[in-house]
């Protein structure tokens, strides 16, 4: 296992410069960059000189070709110095560092209320297959899974304005927007949280469920489970202590897919919501041709993938010990 660790965490240093190349590469392909979408908006009131366009390429640093940009962003980016953002005018980790706790909190919030909801009514769904209870569930996971979080969290925005005379936008009340941290402003975001939450955990959640009960259906007919039946095993004990461990492994394996949420979690839904969120600032930064921003933000989901699914590997050796990554001699 030790061996195993040490090999991936070497590995992970090439495979994270090929992210970095291709990640900055897709980033410059579309036509133009940011002075041109900044030359675009200052003709709207006037023309703007030759040497001005010049001067501003110039103080980006645009006018070096594309690889010369990238190896000083990737230089100072291995310090901690994520570079400048163009259309923010402010140092890239004052601006990611302001939003990213907001997203990282309100994701795992999010990942935490669908594992909880849905691992009981999974279990539930597997064991008492084809009772009431079970149709139920499976229609209310394809009704979640069919309705889409940006409809939701329109939906329940409009039926509190109209009912209840409130909005469910943002995450703070306006006393607190732009407040320095206090206890009052903390108990604040905490009452803003249950909507968004529950908005981005509905599709996991039903998804989940449908996984989960799937898995365990699955182990439940394996001979092993017969064996400790006929031995007089409790039945709850039993599930509890084996087909559930095992059935868990699909969702320990895609921990690498949920660390990359932290960072940008629901876009959309953070859209829709005005949530100040990681998620709407890195849309922002695309739109604009941000490139030291959004390279940023591909970069930190590129490195949480990675060491999310190390993390996944090795968790699951530990969760199921049918596997063993030190190979047979």
């Amino acid at each position: 296992m030790l061996l195993f660790i040490v090999k991936r965490l070497l590995l992970m240093i090439p495979t994270l410069a090929v992210i970095s190349v291709i990640s900055y590469i897709i980033i410059e392909l579309p036509p133009g960059d940011y002075v041109t979408t900044y030359i675009i908006q200052l003709t709207e009131t006037g023309d703007v000189p030759d040497h001005v366009i010049e001067n501003l390429r110039q103080q980006y640093g645009l006018n070096q070709p594309w690889y010369v940009r990238y190896w000083k962003w990737m230089t100072r980016f291995v310090t901690g110095d994520m570079g400048y953002s163009l259309a923010w005018h402010q140092p890239v980790r004052d601006l990611i560092g302001a939003r990213l706790l907001l997203s990282m909190m309100i994701s795992f919030l999010s990942l935490m209320f669908t594992w909880v909801v849905a691992f009981p009514i999974g279990i539930y769904s597997a064991v008492r297959q084809y009772s009431f209870g079970d149709y139920f569930f499976t229609f209310t996971g394809f009704l979640g899974l069919a309705v889409p979080n940006f409809l939701l969290a329109l939906i329940l925005m409009y039926l509190a304005h109209k009912y209840l005379d409130t909005g469910i936008g943002g995450l703070f009340s306006k006393e607190y927007e732009g407040a320095p941290w206090s206890f009052g402003k903390f108990v604040d975001l905490l009452e803003h949280l249950a909507i968004p939450i529950i908005i981005i955990g509905t599709a996991g959640t039903a998804g989940t469920i449908r996984v989960m009960r799937a898995n365990l259906l699955d182990e439940l007919q394996k001979p092993y489970v017969m064996t400790a039946r006929a031995k007089g095993l409790q039945y709850w004990k039993l599930v509890l202590r084996y087909p559930v461990r095992l059935a868990l492994n699909p969702f320990i394996s895609t921990v690498g897919w949920v660390l990359p949420s932290l960072i940008a979690g629901e876009t959309i839904v953070s859209v829709v919501l005005s949530l100040p969120t990681a998620g709407p600032l890195f849309l922002q930064a695309l739109l604009e041709e941000d490139m030291y921003l959004a390279g940023s933000f591909v970069m930190l989901a590129a490195s949480l993938t990675v060491i999310g699914t190390l993390l996944s590997d090795i968790l699951l050796a530990i969760i199921d010990p049918r596997i063993r990554y030190e190979g047979a001699t």
